[in-house]
């Protein structure tokens, strides 16, 4: 990580921590009808096994379903630099979208991003295959209709993240109804990993070959 970077995931950082000082504070219906105001970053230890899983697999194309502020993007990116490769990220939120621009713009990492604002399902059906890593992130009742969409593009040994799988508690439900629809596809490989929030770490074997 060069110093720019490194620079930007401070500063989310220290954002994030302030956030959840006040998030804290709030009764849950309140905060729940503010949830899109606060930074809610995958946290370090996911956004540095995803930048390490990139690498080692030279992954590049790497499609990213939730920007939000664009933590979990800066790290993406800067394994696809380093693969030659670009990130696709998603949202339907605007301003969150100006916000993670500029974050990549300072990080020194807006070439090798490309931001599509609307609505997420109707970006996955106009991707082209094939699609080598993917971070799904967004609200989760909607992960089974996204992975269906981009299931089909998936390229051989692509890669899956699904975050927040333990926390938070409230959406412990859709993700326990992701993790089995996932499960049952024959060149799916997967496992629950207790990193961050809880994520589901997936593989298509789909045209691979094992000795």
């Amino acid at each position: 990580m060069d110093a720019a970077i490194e620079t930007v995931l401070r500063e989310y950082d220290q954002r994030a921590a302030a956030e959840m000082k006040r998030m804290q504070a709030l009764p849950p219906a309140e905060m729940m009808q503010h949830i899109d105001e606060f930074l809610l970053p995958v946290g370090p230890a996911t956004g540095q096994l995803m930048n390490i899983l990139i690498k080692e697999a030279k992954a590049k194309t790497i499609l990213e379903i939730g920007t939000s502020h664009g933590y979990s993007t800066v790290w993406l990116a800067e394994a696809a630099r380093a693969t030659g490769g670009k990130v696709i990220t998603l949202d339907v939120h605007a301003g969150k979208q100006e916000y993670a621009r500029n974050a990549l713009g300072k990080a020194g990492l807006a070439n090798v991003v490309e931001f599509k604002l609307g609505d997420a399902r109707e970006s996955i059906a106009a991707l082209s295959a094939p699609i080598d890593f993917v971070l799904l992130d967004l609200w989760k009742d909607l992960y089974i209709l996204c992975f269906d969409l981009f299931y089909p593009k998936l390229g051989s040994g692509a890669m899956i993240v699904a975050d927040n799988m333990l926390f938070p508690e409230f959406s412990r439900a859709d993700a326990a109804e992701y993790r089995k629809h996932v499960r049952v596809k024959t060149d799916i490989q997967s496992v629950l990993l207790p990193v961050g929030s809880g994520i589901e770490l997936s593989r298509c074997t789909r045209g691979l070959e094992f000795k």
